[in-house]
């Protein structure tokens, strides 16, 4: 991308976002921690193999000379949560001025470095077209320039047909799933919701628009260019089509809250050029509160 996506004023403000949000992003959604939870006690309960960012001092090195593994180490009352964080890299994310892209892949990177440092497990997932390429599962302080790394290497094009990319996407009963989007797909995310809320995962949908997109500010005639198909359209931009536009932008948005109350989801709308402390903070209040 031409602008630096992880600069140095990313970093200043996730440090004022792990203290807002006290690195306690689970604490208002329920559904995220294992009832039969592993722990850190004197308690032993079972064997899991290392994977990326565990602590090192847990490896069952008796275990490593007879198997040639790693495993780790699990004992009662550890609570690991398990984040998903699906990406939309479609086209039409480029969109604005400032593009909703970097608003995404800067929500994607806040929301990682909180559930790392709160000591959870978390997947980034990469939609594009009709499926998902499927990042390490990660926990530790550690692991964050690994996210960083592949969330830069992210690129925004061509079409993703969000139910066939998250369908495409085992998941296991439990969890946590955040899926970040424009939702401008025609086909919706019904089919996605039913699955994930099957699974029994807290679902979070965060809608990320440009300005452009929330403030019409054209007029007379255009030629409005589909960033995904490359169709173009020649539109006359007048009183009555902004105002079309603006129901038809309401009833996407108030169709997809209600998605999310069927599904016991939370919503959160986001906009390209706003600030990312403020996004979040407003955004996941609620949430913390358990609204």
């Amino acid at each position: 991308m031409e602008s630096a996506v992880f600069d140095k004023g990313f970093f200043d403000k996730l440090n004022t976002l792990k203290m807002s949000l006290n690195m306690r992003l689970n604490q208002g959604m329920s559904g995220i921690r294992k009832s039969s939870a592993k722990g850190s006690s004197v308690e032993f309960s079972d064997f899991r193999e290392y994977m990326l960012g565990d602590d090192i001092r847990r490896i069952d090195w008796n275990a490593y000379g007879r198997t040639d593994k790693l495993y780790i180490k699990q004992f009662m009352e550890e609570k690991e949560g398990i984040f998903q964080i699906f990406v939309d890299t479609s086209k039409s994310m480029e969109f604005g001025k400032i593009p909703k892209s970097k608003m995404a892949l800067q929500t994607a990177g806040a929301l990682a470095y909180i559930i790392l440092a709160n000591l959870d497990r978390v997947y980034v997932n990469e939609m594009k077209e009709n499926s998902i390429t499927q990042g390490k599962g990660v926990t530790g302080a550690s692991a964050f320039s690994y996210i960083l790394d592949n969330l830069n290497r992210l690129t925004f094009d061509g079409k993703t047909t969000l139910n066939k990319a998250i369908l495409s996407r085992p998941v296991k009963s439990g969890g946590v799933s955040v899926i970040i989007s424009d939702f401008l797909d025609e086909n919706g995310i019904g089919e996605a919701m039913k699955y994930l809320a099957y699974k029994k995962q807290t679902i979070v949908l965060i809608q990320i628009l440009a300005k452009e997109e929330t403030r019409i500010e054209y007029e007379g005639t255009v030629n409005i260019l589909d960033m995904e198909t490359s169709d173009r359209v020649k539109i006359t931009m007048s009183n009555a089509t902004i105002k079309k536009y603006n129901e038809t932008l309401f009833t996407m948005q108030s169709n997809l809250q209600n998605l999310a109350r069927k599904y016991g989801a939370h919503y959160i709308f986001m906009q390209s050029d706003e600030s990312l402390i403020a996004a979040m903070l407003h955004g996941f209040s609620g949430i913390l509160q358990g609204k």
